[in-house]
């Protein structure tokens, strides 16, 4: 147990070592304008390189994201049905759908499912 700690010990100084040395060899520099600045035929950009973003595409992505993540939950449910009880598989799987249709039902009315405002 000692040994694994030393070598675990050694493992972690030889990488910082390695990251410290890297961080200092490195060339690059920071405070070099005409590097750091978005590229545009070498002249000084005329508006932000930052694109605005919509908050309503990004809401949708989530819901999209949680939908996704309720059917990979809904499908070990269907290749269990046979090998559990019938009873509490069906109490489980109404409690989930209802709090899955609760959240449906809470996100149509907030009006998330629009595309458009």
């Amino acid at each position: 147990m000692i040994i694994m700690f030393i070598i675990s010990v050694i493992f972690i100084i030889l990488s910082n070592i390695i990251m410290f040395l890297s961080m200092i060899l490195s060339k690059k520099s920071f405070s070099d304008r005409e590097k750091s600045s978005p590229f545009e035929c070498g002249f000084d950009p005329k508006s932000s390189a930052r694109v605005p973003f919509s908050l309503h595409f990004f809401l949708i992505t989530i819901i999209f994201l949680i939908f996704d993540v309720e059917i990979a939950l809904i499908f070990p449910m269907i290749s269990t049905f046979l090998s559990v009880n019938l009873i509490i598989w069906s109490k489980i799987s109404y409690f989930f759908m209802i709090v899955l249709i609760l959240g449906l039902y809470h996100e149509w009315n907030q009006n998330m499912l629009k595309w458009t405002n």
